[in-house]
């Protein structure tokens, strides 16, 4: 097992099994991602900013959110918008294993239980355990009666519906929230102060690199979603969003939906609403010559770009008020319509798990930097291993040095 001057665990690349994953991509994708890789690298080496807008769900499963954190942490990413899920799952470890029982047989009414009737218990070590029962009264006859109970284990992301760990980070949102009052800070970074430096939280809040939650994703992860919303006003998480994404020379948008709502918001003035905000005095930003590179399944992403590059269509629609539903004849999600008609859009059709691999490695060699971390989409072997690894490496968030960097913060 090899490990970095640090002594973390360090996961080994193959690079055989990156270039099954470009070989799997269509022409126009693998065209798209020699394209973004040769962006990425000249803006790297002349000191520019890349930021991610990073959906939940396949970006947690994937290991892209870890990734990410690796690549925030070796000086490839500046900066990453995400969901209040998340936030919510980094805080917990980022992906944990859970037993999943019958409801019914620990007596819990099914009309409050999630669909299927299930309960959780997370599958903590017993060091875990203690730590938690030094912060919160455990119902100890519920965890064995959790122990005792059939069940089947499951691998999933962190913190989220099981007992004690989802009840722990629901608790812990209220404790930050007081603190982020108090100090007027966003919520993630204040979580941040706590979590785990191999989760994109931990090392933006090391590193004073941004990471904060859109608008369009604030609502969920239960009360960690509204503590988010509350944390700082919706006037300054715009005005701190429009700030990062000013700063970058490419976004990448990565499995997110809604990205139009993200950055072309009431500060943005190419293909946003930021018009006014200039208008009234405020400082705005524009998207007019940065690079979007959007990472998605849908092909009617592609399709919408080529009609508006074979013969303007979408702007075309727009400049007469018409729906781009029926003039493109294609479903026509929100994320296309900057996306679709801004110049320096790359699209590249294809699996997170597999395309954000590739990239990152091809980027980090033509910048000679060594990851310490790779994903790998889940269903391969290394993609189990992978998630295997996040579950016994990366540690839910440390409430004590939380509180200790609350207690050594100035204004």
């Amino acid at each position: 097992m090899e490990r970095n001057t640090r002594g973390d665990e360090i996961m080994e690349v193959n690079e055989k099994l990156l270039n099954q994953f470009y070989e799997k991509l269509d022409e126009r994708s693998k065209t798209a991602l020699d394209e973004a890789v040769e962006t990425m690298v000249g803006v790297k080496k002349k000191g520019g900013k890349i930021v991610v807008a990073t959906g939940s769900g396949p970006n947690i499963h994937e290991g892209v959110t870890t990734l990410i954190a690796e690549l925030m942490d070796k000086g490839i990413i500046d900066g990453v918008t995400t969901s209040s899920a998340v936030i919510g799952h980094e805080m917990a470890g980022a992906l944990d294993k859970v037993k999943m029982c019958n409801a019914s047989e620990l007596g819990f009414d099914e009309k409050y239980m999630p669909r299927g009737n299930v309960f959780e218990f997370t599958q903590l070590t017993p060091y875990e355990i203690d730590v938690l029962r030094q912060e919160m009264v455990l119902d100890e006859l519920f965890l064995r009666r959790g122990e005792e109970v059939d069940g089947h284990i499951v691998l999933k992301a962190a913190g989220n519906m099981a007992y004690p760990m989802g009840l722990r980070n629901e608790s812990l949102a209220a404790e930050i929230l007081t603190v982020c009052k108090a100090y007027g800070l966003p919520f993630e970074l204040v979580a941040g102060w706590g979590a785990d430096r191999r989760t994109m939280i931990g090392i933006g809040a090391e590193k004073g690199l941004p990471v904060l939650v859109s608008i369009p994703q604030m609502i969920g992860s239960g009360h960690i979603g509204m503590s988010i919303g509350d944390s700082i006003s919706i006037f300054e998480r715009s005005k701190r969003i429009a700030s990062m994404l000013e700063s970058a020379d490419i976004i990448i948008e990565s499995a997110v939906a809604l990205t139009q709502e993200i950055h072309d918001g009431p500060f943005e003035c190419y293909t946003g609403h930021g018009i006014w905000s200039w208008w009234k005095g405020l400082h705005t930003y524009s998207l007019r010559d940065k690079k979007l590179i959007r990472i998605d399944l849908d092909e009617n992403l592609r399709k919408a770009q080529d009609l508006q590059k074979q013969s303007a269509m979408i702007q075309e629609a727009i400049d007469k008020g018409l729906p781009k539903t029926k003039i493109s004849k294609i479903p026509f999600r929100m994320e296309m319509s900057a996306f679709a008609r801004h110049e320096g859009s790359i699209p590249i059709i294809g699996d997170i798990g597999q395309v954000w691999p590739l990239m990152a490695w091809r980027v980090a060699n033509e910048l000679n930097i060594n990851l310490d971390f790779m994903s790998y989409s889940q269903e391969t072997e290394d993609g189990k291993a992978m998630r295997e690894w996040i579950v016994k490496e990366i540690k839910f968030l440390d409430r004590e040095k939380l509180l200790q960097k609350a207690k050594e913060y100035r204004i």
